[in-house]
């Protein structure tokens, strides 16, 4: 099975909302950018944040929220293109958020964007009264596994992983790994 990329008519100028938000972040911080939920509409600006597998899944998620089940959320550049975006599933385990699929744009990393995701991530969850805020981190990526322990994130435990990836040539295959999952408390 081949899956093409999504559509993207409106990306004509990606690297202005880059720019935007680099400037944005440097003269008022990530703070100022605003966190919204990301939609079916969002899914043709934010083939940066991998395959079109990964977009494909992000729209499966997204079929998940009206049952309650997910959450999907974004950091919008000034413009209000996504330029962070990543989920929280409630059904993993009872009592946990889980989030997964952070992803922020390659041009805006080390901007704050991230953790101004996550802040925005552990409010959603505390909001509806789950307790704890967990993620998985793969070995192979240390440094969101020290921003994650930064923000109070400790190691809870090892689990099996996999997902559906596609590789260059658009050929799927089963991605199978093992992540350090780490949990974080909320008050």
């Amino acid at each position: 099975m081949q899956l093409r990329p999504p559509s993207e008519p409106d990306q004509a100028r990606p690297v202005d909302a880059v720019d935007a938000t680099r400037r944005a972040t440097e003269e008022r911080g990530a703070g100022s950018l605003r966190v919204d939920d990301l939609t079916a509409g969002d899914l043709s600006r934010i083939a940066w944040s991998g395959s079109s597998r990964h977009v494909q899944a992000v729209t499966e998620v997204l079929d998940r929220v009206s049952l309650g089940e997910t959450e999907y959320l974004t950091v919008r550049a000034p413009d209000g293109r996504p330029v962070t975006i990543g989920g929280i599933n409630y059904t993993e385990a009872p009592g946990v958020g889980t989030i997964f699929q952070l992803s922020t744009h390659q041009q805006l990393q080390g901007f704050g964007l991230g953790t101004r995701l996550l802040a925005a991530a552990e409010e959603r969850i505390h909001q509806r009264g789950v307790k704890v805020a967990r993620l998985g981190v793969e070995d192979d990526n240390p440094r969101a596994r020290a921003l994650y322990e930064r923000l109070g994130y400790q190691e809870s435990g090892r689990r099996p992983a996999s997902w559906e990836a596609e590789r260059e040539d658009g050929s799927l295959f089963l991605y199978e790994t093992e992540v350090t999952e780490l949990d974080k408390p909320l008050g």
